[in-house]
């Protein structure tokens, strides 16, 4: 039997968001549920129930309303959902030789020379059944020669089901189904493609590299590379270690609490800022104290995933306070945040949660242009 170069599985937990609020509240199950905003929001995860009347993530929740009036709007528990990423995450890491944490609920494994030893498919059945077991969320996955397949193999899984594309059947996988299942095609380009005849992923692969660059560009050559199932994506291995920090070492030790408190913020809101741009979250607040004497304590708790300065900063002062010998010293302070991962906690799961995400896009676009210190909190000022 021949083998491909590479054997990956990806595995995407099913509605995550929706998954949670029903393990919550098990009342939940099978009825139209949605995470999101009410009035004003838009809607971040629907249940499959849900989406039988045409309800989909990004839709305005008015919208779903109109579309299903007996919608149910979940509590959108934040906590919880960074508890379950955990979950999931250490069940992976403790099983997988190599994984990526693409985000909180989406993971990718290379099973490349496992088959020497055991069934790859087998081994990720049962790793699945692991996880479903454990928490009781449901979970898909699809195993490919690809990074690219293995996610549309997923999708085409969903719900709470496993595919395998074998090797050398990727195209004819690929072949019936719409251009919107390759990953990066968003409504502009396929509304571009509808326009030229293309409907399906076989159009595609029927049409020329330089039909399709003439059209879109150099996009339009990566698009017929995916169309014959071609992707060369790497596993990125997962590192929870992860992390971004800021210490300083005073020239003189310090003991004036102000400082040491308009320090830390300061510190907060540069590594906070630095995560935001990398599309970051952090799930571990760390606070690092250093006294004359060069005795060094820390202390660190774990958090929702998040990125936003008001957020980390309560969390930093109340680690410092637990730490901090009253009246001694300070030599050295320093914040670290570390379980990174990819910034898709969808920012509005909360209305007000999408307003501050909206606030800090603004804050950090004058910070790229005037620098990183030309906008702080008021309770950075050492003055």
């Amino acid at each position: 039997m021949e083998f491909p170069q590479r054997i990956i599985a990806h595995f995407d937990l099913d509605s995550f968001f929706v998954s949670v609020e029903i393990l919550n509240d098990p009342s939940l199950k099978d009825k139209p549920v949605i995470v999101g905003g009410r009035e004003r929001g838009v809607v971040a995860a629907c249940s499959y129930a849900a989406r039988k009347f045409g309800i989909h993530s990004g839709m305005p929740s008015k919208k779903a309303f109109q579309l299903c009036p007996q919608l149910i709007v979940a509590n959108s528990s934040r906590a919880d959902y960074s508890k379950y990423s955990r979950w999931v995450t250490q069940i992976i890491a403790s099983n997988a030789p190599l994984f990526e944490k693409a985000s909180v609920d989406e993971f990718y494994i290379d099973l490349t020379g496992m088959e020497k030893f055991f069934n790859p498919l087998q081994w990720t059945i049962e790793l699945r059944q692991q996880i479903i077991d454990e928490t009781q969320l449901p979970i898909s996955f699809g195993l490919a020669s690809n990074k690219m397949m293995a996610k549309i193999a997923t999708d085409e899984a969903k719900p709470n089901g496993y595919l395998q594309v074998p090797f050398g059947k990727e195209k004819e996988f690929l072949a019936p189904l719409p251009v919107s299942k390759i990953p990066g095609v968003g409504a502009h380009t396929h509304e571009a493609l509808k326009a030229i005849g293309i409907k399906t992923i076989k159009d595609i692969s029927e049409k020329t590299k330089e039909e399709l660059e003439e059209r879109l560009g150099k996009w339009g050559t990566d698009l017929w590379y995916k169309s014959q199932g071609i992707h060369h994506g790497e596993v990125t291995q997962y590192h929870e270690a992860k992390s971004v920090s800021s210490e300083n070492t005073f020239d003189e030790n310090k003991t004036d609490m102000k400082f040491l408190m308009s320090e830390l913020v300061r510190m907060v809101e540069r590594i906070s800022f630095e995560l935001r741009q990398d599309s970051k979250v952090a799930g571990c607040i760390a606070v690092k104290i250093r006294y004359p004497d060069f005795e060094t304590t820390s202390r660190q708790t774990t958090v929702p995933y998040t990125c936003a300065d008001d957020e980390i900063i309560p969390v930093a002062k109340a680690l410092f306070h637990k730490l901090y010998r009253k009246g001694n010293p300070v030599r050295l302070l320093g914040v670290r945040l570390s379980e990174l991962t990819n910034d898709s906690i969808q920012t509005n799961l909360f209305d007000d949660l999408g307003r501050k995400t909206d606030l800090y896009k603004a804050i950090d676009n004058v910070k790229n242009r005037f620098g990183k210190t030309s906008l702080t909190r008021a309770s950075s000022s050492k003055k």
